[in-house]
């Protein structure tokens, strides 16, 4: 592998731990319209998946769909931003390669992403921001990374991409980039992590 130029995270379950805030926010739209709270399984998908995906995993009736994406646009995600909670030594690790290594986020949030960063004081840090948005197809397609890695002009093994999830693993291997699994044994993963320290035994400039 040559030396790293370029880190990039996922967002939920990595930069964050969102369960709090994703669980409240989809919960309290289900409740708004008589449905249970998710089970395991749906949250389990609407934890990797972009809002929209998730909205018609959770109504995938045409009316209650776009009842649901009505609701969700009038009542936005910022009351739940106050539950997410950030990762320790997130900023420890950006404060050491900010200026050495160029920082990135591809994630499959859409216009939460950039609000999530300003809250949280941490915008300053990255050189590019991908969101579901900003390419033609979200994770698990390759699209977010291939994206990163075309506007640093960089090979895939002259990134690390810090995710968690089953549709990490398929958009790393699929762009050729090299996966570190952020808590999660069950990913193939190039490097495996519990900790955003652990980075530092990884990372070569």
């Amino acid at each position: 592998m040559h030396k790293i130029k370029v880190l990039t995270f996922d967002c939920d379950g990595v930069m964050f731990d969102t369960e709090k805030a994703n669980k409240a926010y989809y919960n309290d739209l289900l409740n708004h319209f008589g449905h249970h709270p998710m089970t395991p399984d749906q949250f389990a998908y609407v934890q990797m998946h972009t809002v929209d995906e998730s909205i018609a995993h959770l109504f995938p009736d045409p009316q209650g769909f776009e009842a649901a994406q009505k609701m969700r646009k009038q009542t936005g995600y910022d009351p739940y931003l106050k539950y997410m909670e950030i990762e320790p030594d997130l900023i420890a690790i950006l404060e050491k390669y900010k200026g050495r290594l160029k920082l990135a986020v591809a994630t499959n949030r859409t216009d939460t992403m950039n609000k999530v960063l300003a809250v949280h004081g941490i915008e300053k840090y990255f050189d590019l921001v991908v969101t579901a948005l900003d390419v033609p197809h979200p994770k698990p397609h390759p699209d977010p990374l291939l994206r990163v890695l075309e506007y640093f002009h960089v090979a895939p093994d002259e990134m690390l991409y810090v995710g968690d999830s089953e549709l990490d693993d398929l958009a790393a291997k699929a762009a050729g980039v090299p996966l570190v699994a952020y808590g999660n044994l069950s990913l193939a993963g190039d490097y495996h992590i519990t900790s955003l320290k652990e980075l530092e035994k990884i990372i070569t400039i």
